[in-house]
């Protein structure tokens, strides 16, 4: 698939919105989706700089202020945006692999968080599409991410989000997380 249709803009909601997703947020990123933002920049011809951290798992550097790097505070658009993330790409829905049931499962964040998502809640065709977009990314986002930078990312807090589905995770997911016969995290968390 062509990096410039991984996602479409069907709202100009984000554009318009007061909430800076983009502050704190750290995106988990393979290796290989790195990759893909460094060809993008340099045709870019962005400066050559390392634009990652690494922790627990690999995120693109925040500014001073906590903003990812990606992130144009004037324009409020991201950079990067037809390489951005898995995650940054699924927003405003995210999930979490629950162990006890080896299912994947996908929640949206609450309105008051994301007016995006309220929009979409509203617009069940949307949703549905959106969801479609969301699983893709992040089934990859689970196959390619290590089993350390995968058990840090969840268990990470999502508040204020809400159940919307759950899928059967694949074998090699549950695999690299291990089969402990327990929840990495309980309720409606995720990236």
């Amino acid at each position: 698939m062509a990096e410039e249709t991984r996602q479409n803009d069907f709202f100009n909601v984000c554009g318009n919105c007061k909430i800076s997703c983009c502050q704190s947020a750290r995106p988990p990123i393979t290796n290989e989706r790195k990759k893909i933002i460094e060809r993008f920049l340099m045709r870019q011809n962005f400066p050559a700089e390392d634009f990652f951290k690494h922790e627990a798992y690999m995120f693109p550097r925040e500014d001073t202020e906590g903003y990812c790097i990606f992130y144009d505070k004037k324009t409020r658009r991201c950079k990067i945006h037809p390489v951005k993330p898995e995650t940054c790409v699924a927003g405003p829905i995210t999930f979490d692999v629950n162990l006890k049931t080896g299912k994947v499962e996908w929640y949206l964040k609450m309105e008051n968080i994301c007016p995006l998502a309220g929009a979409m809640f509203r617009n069940k065709e949307t949703l549905q599409k959106h969801l479609e977009t969301a699983k893709r990314e992040i089934h990859r986002l689970l196959r390619e991410l290590d089993a350390e930078a995968l058990k840090a990312i969840l268990k990470i807090e999502e508040p204020d989000t809400f159940k919307i589905g759950e899928e059967p995770a694949e074998k090699e997911v549950l695999r690299k997380l291990g089969s402990t016969g327990c929840q990495l995290k309980g309720g409606p968390e995720g990236i």
